[in-house]
């Protein structure tokens, strides 16, 4: 009964340690120049692909519109836009897929992974140059 008890211990322990590696639910993005908390973030999933939703803005009014995004997305609402788009796990990492700036209007191919049990970083290539934030977990 005691061997039972520990093997149980052992999956619920090691059950909780993956989810906390999951980069699913909703995460504060910072401002890079100000350090000021901007929007959150709402990682999902899909299809087998994640995603991310902006959820709200933090800085401006939730119904600011998107004036430099390309294509269909100019001139929509930037709250409930997906600005991640068809990223694949793989391991540790999600990748290949894109992350818009609302700010520029600039989409970036994305790689981002969980550090920690609140921490996301998410990293935009251009070439071969890169910039990476850290984002954090919204209990």
């Amino acid at each position: 009964m005691l061997r039972n008890f520990l093997i149980a211990a052992c999956c619920l322990t090691f059950a909780l340690q993956a989810s906390a590696q999951d980069a699913l639910g909703k995460w504060r993005t910072i401002d890079d120049e100000t350090g000021q908390a901007k929007s959150i973030v709402e990682i999902y999933q899909m299809g087998g692909k994640y995603y991310g939703r902006v959820v709200d803005l933090l800085r401006k009014p939730d119904d600011t519109l998107c004036d430099k995004c390309p294509g269909d997305l100019k001139g929509k609402p930037i709250v409930g836009m997906d600005v991640i788009t068809d990223m694949v796990k793989t391991g540790n990492e999600y990748e290949g897929g894109k992350i818009l700036d609302p700010n520029t209007g600039k989409i970036y191919d994305c790689k981002f992974w969980v550090e920690g049990e609140d921490q996301l970083k998410v990293r935009g290539y251009l070439g071969f140059f890169y910039r990476t934030q850290t984002w954090y977990r919204v209990e």
